[in-house]
């Protein structure tokens, strides 16, 4: 019936409008009421945790669209998918690793290896039915914004059959990750080594370490993770180390000494206080009420890490002096592997890191900790910039990723390709998902992102979510693109560099928070706290952008076209509350 009467009313309604449109106006009442959402389609790249939670998200808060994700890879999990070396594992606690709305209570380790990471997101993805839109195997290779039809341009290749083939979207989701692009060292001959080489990114399963002598090159995450899960292995171990870094306690200790104390006097661990015993985890599994507040309690803590990183602030102060103390015992005292390891430079200027048994491992008798240059790789092995010739069967490089923010592929929006456009200037991004001059093109943890602020998987929830009500906008305000101005982007980056210099990340040292420069500018992290984003998030700030409307028919844009012909969905939907409003008066 309210079909049939809807049908009825618009036939009339139509006839009427085009009596009273006139030429002076060119505008003509759309006809369909207010609420009415247009079919949209939606491209996602990459399929980790934030592709994951986007397919969920969209899900439960959209209507009308069709979504597809390509992934590269032949499984999902991004990160977690592609880091399988030795020792590999989060350092941030595994019950705050993972989603909100899928919580794990059987997680083995207190800090999850790689593994056991990409095993929950398969079996999310799996058991919540999430896998539909995910096409395995495809890459996308080049994007292009056409602005008369209002849609992104997208070629694809499948890299199975090689074939390379088009598709269409009105929104381009880009959620490859940070850390996705790995990259060889730029030293003079590396690849005319004639032994094993290999990146920490790219770790062949068939790779054989054992009894042999191996150089690991870099101290960051991956090298400190590497390191002490190889030696007892080797043969001898050479590690090459550029610079200082601070290096933390093994994290459950710090967190046993913090305000998450009470409900950790309570966790059972294993002999190596690193694994949850059987019990513990059938506690955490029949008793909600004691899990959710372990949660919550561990998350506060890692929220509360901020004011660490204010450089002037008492708890920089109070933090600098005994990771020295632990790191120097834990060094044994040894003066020059001090010298070389601790540094001058505020805490967090570098990504502060748990390293279990790292520190240790460097005192090991068939560990040489070189802090020479390399001047160059020849066949046998490395030289020094002293004309030391270190002979080698295999050389792991731990040196990271393209961090650049620079996209792998052209996307061509209004302003040329954002390849160029940040490789010629710095990245920036509107509240680190928007670029100006890119419609309809959102990323995520992109530059300015809180990436190392704690558990991603949360942060994506809120990215996802702010998204998506953009998204919605869209779908039903009969807005064609959306993109933010090049005005308010100016001033949030004029609010980041005054407010970046009080904070560690700003200091100098060499850190991939700045693209690998020693003074540059903080191009990775979000100018505030986890909660401060989380908060920053909450509201969209429609006067930032810049809207170009629909133009049904010939007819001239009107912002206020969604009005409709008068009616709303909300009264012709016999399944909806015609009169919510009566329910919570005081409803805000």
């Amino acid at each position: 019936m309210a079909q049939t009467r809807l049908s009825q009313l618009t036939s009339h309604l139509h006839a009427e409008n085009m009596k009273s449109q006139t030429k002076a106006t060119n505008y003509a009442i759309t006809e369909q009421p207010l609420g009415t959402p247009r079919q949209i389609r939606i491209i996602c790249i990459g399929a980790g945790a934030s592709g994951i939670n986007l397919i969920r998200t969209l899900r439960l808060h959209l209507t009308n669209y069709e979504l597809v994700v390509y992934e590269k890879n032949s499984s999902v999990g991004g990160t977690w998918y592609e880091n399988r070396y030795p020792g590999c594992k989060c350092d941030i606690p595994s019950h705050n690793y993972q989603f909100s709305w899928r919580p794990n209570q059987t997680w083995k380790s207190f800090f999850s290896p790689a593994n056991e990471i990409e095993e929950y997101l398969c079996r999310v993805c799996e058991e919540e039915n999430l896998e539909g839109p995910i096409r395995t195997k495809h890459q996308v290779i080049h994007a292009e914004w056409h602005e008369e039809d209002g849609q992104w341009w997208v070629k694809i290749k499948n890299l199975v059959t090689r074939e390379v083939f088009d598709d269409r979207a009105h929104f381009l989701l880009d959620a490859h990750g940070i850390l996705n692009s790995w990259k060889w060292p730029d030293i003079p001959g590396l690849h005319d080594f004639k032994g094993e080489l290999v990146h920490s990114a790219d770790w062949p399963k068939d790779f054989d370490y054992s009894n042999k002598t191996v150089a690991v090159i870099g101290n960051g995450s991956s090298g400190i993770q590497i390191v002490p899960a190889i030696e007892p292995e080797v043969k001898q171990l050479v590690h090459f180390i550029r610079s200082p870094t601070w290096i933390a306690p093994p994290r459950i200790q710090t967190l046993q000494m913090s305000d998450a104390s009470d409900i950790l006097s309570q966790i059972e661990l294993d002999e190596n206080n690193e694994d949850f015993t059987t019990a513990q985890k059938e506690k955490f599994v029949k008793d909600h009420a004691f899990y959710k507040k372990f949660v919550k309690a561990v998350e506060k803590q890692v929220n509360g890490n901020f004011p660490i990183m204010i450089k002037d602030g008492k708890e920089a102060q109070f933090t600098k002096e005994p990771l020295r103390m632990y790191m120097e015992e834990a060094l044994g005292n040894d003066e020059r592997l001090c010298k070389a390891l601790i540094p001058t430079f505020p805490v967090g200027c570098r990504r502060l890191t748990p390293g279990t048994g790292y520190l240790e491992a460097l005192r090991k008798p068939g560990v040489r900790v070189v802090t020479q240059a390399i001047k160059r790789i020849v066949p046998e092995g490395v030289e020094t910039v002293e004309g030391e010739l270190i002979k080698l069967d295999s050389i792991v490089c731990a040196t990271g990723f393209d961090v650049s923010f620079t996209p792998q592929f052209p996307i061509i929006g209004r302003d040329g390709n954002l390849q160029d456009i940040w490789q010629a200037e710095r990245p920036r991004a509107y509240m680190s998902c928007a670029v100006p001059g890119i419609p309809n093109y959102f990323v995520f943890l992109g530059p300015s992102a809180p990436i190392g602020h704690g558990s991603v998987f949360t942060i994506t929830e809120h990215v996802a979510k702010y998204l998506t009500r953009i998204i919605r906008k869209c779908q039903y305000e009969g807005i064609k693109s959306i993109s933010p101005n090049a005005a308010a982007v100016e001033e949030f980056y004029e609010h980041i560099d005054t407010f970046m210099p009080r904070t560690a990340w700003a200091g100098r040292c060499r850190s991939w928070f700045k693209n690998g420069q020693e003074n540059g500018p903080v191009i990775a992290l979000h100018p505030g706290s986890r909660i401060h984003f989380f908060h920053m998030l909450e509201q969209f700030r429609g006067e930032d952008w810049d809207y170009v409307y629909e133009n049904k028919h010939g007819c001239r844009e009107n912002r206020f076209a969604y009005l409709g012909n008068g009616f709303s969905t909300k009264e012709l939907d016999p399944a909806y509350d015609s009169t919510w409003y009566l329910n919570e008066p005081d409803a805000f």
